[in-house]
């Protein structure tokens, strides 16, 4: 699927059913293949109850996968003495504490550890940290068959977070969907433009970064060893005081800024 010069691959995965996190009708590598994506719709009808929604969910979950939910802030450093050295930089309101952080590192063994909890956090969040095994990726419900509901019903579906409604028989909103799945995957266009030609505006470099990412980062993007030959860059387009700018590896580039890399001289 191409958009906005992108290239995206979109995996169409069987559908998802109750105990599927048990191996239940393959769930498993359903699921496991799910682990590796930047984004995962979870299309629904939008005329049938959102029971299949929360069943979702849940083998989601099950799996070690957290929909739209960022890491803990929360650092746990096992040692080879000192027992535990617990630390709170905020206000813990949702269940943690000392006591509790020492019988939940018990369960898994931990007799020697430091930990830092740098936000208010559960004690399932601080137990999928010691895991270390979890995947935090964005979702986006998709509603499908809008054109069937009323438009009460559809006041309804609005309340709730992190969806888009389509008509995909009616190609309704899909607009919308697309760009919901450019701004969620965090892509970002960066076009190349060699020595005394004109910018590729064809074949843009696609980042994925949460904050601009870095001169250096698009460098890498493009071939590892470039790094070894790098100058400098001159910068066109928003992140640029000035048209073009030259700019070193830590400058931090926006989306459509033009670049041309100059190597190290002999």
């Amino acid at each position: 699927m191409n958009y906005k010069g992108a290239r995206i691959q979109v995996l169409d995965l069987p559908g998802i059913i109750e105990g599927a996190s048990d191996g239940k009708g393959r769930g498993r590598q359903v699921i496991s293949t799910a682990r590796t994506c930047n984004l995962i719709l979870i299309v629904l009808d939008a005329g049938k109850p959102l029971t299949h929604k929360k069943i979702i969910e849940q083998e989601l979950f099950s799996f070690g996968i957290r929909i739209n939910q960022t890491e803990p802030n929360v650092k746990v450093t096992k040692k080879e003495s000192g027992g535990i050295d617990y630390q709170e930089m905020t206000p813990q309101t949702k269940g943690m504490n000392t006591d509790v952080c020492r019988v939940v590192l018990k369960e898994f063994k931990i007799s020697c550890a430091q930990v830092i909890l740098r936000e208010d956090v559960t004690v399932d969040q601080f137990i999928d940290v010691i895991e270390g095994n979890r995947s935090y990726i964005p979702g986006l419900y998709v509603f499908n068959k809008i054109d069937s509901l009323t438009i009460e019903e559809m006041d309804i579906l609005d309340q709730m977070p992190n969806y888009v409604p389509i008509s995909s028989q009616h190609e309704w909103n899909l607009e919308e969907l697309m760009e919901e799945i450019w701004d969620r995957t965090n892509m970002i266009r960066i076009y190349t433009k060699p020595k005394g030609q004109m910018p590729d505006y064809d074949e843009p470099v696609i980042l994925h970064s949460e904050g601009n990412p870095s001169v250096e980062e698009f460098c890498n993007r493009i071939h590892r060893s470039l790094m070894d030959q790098f100058s400098h860059a001159w910068v066109w387009g928003k992140s640029a005081k000035h048209q073009p700018q030259r700019c070193g590896k830590e400058h931090r580039l926006t989306d459509e800024d033009v670049v041309s890399i100059v190597k190290k001289a002999g």
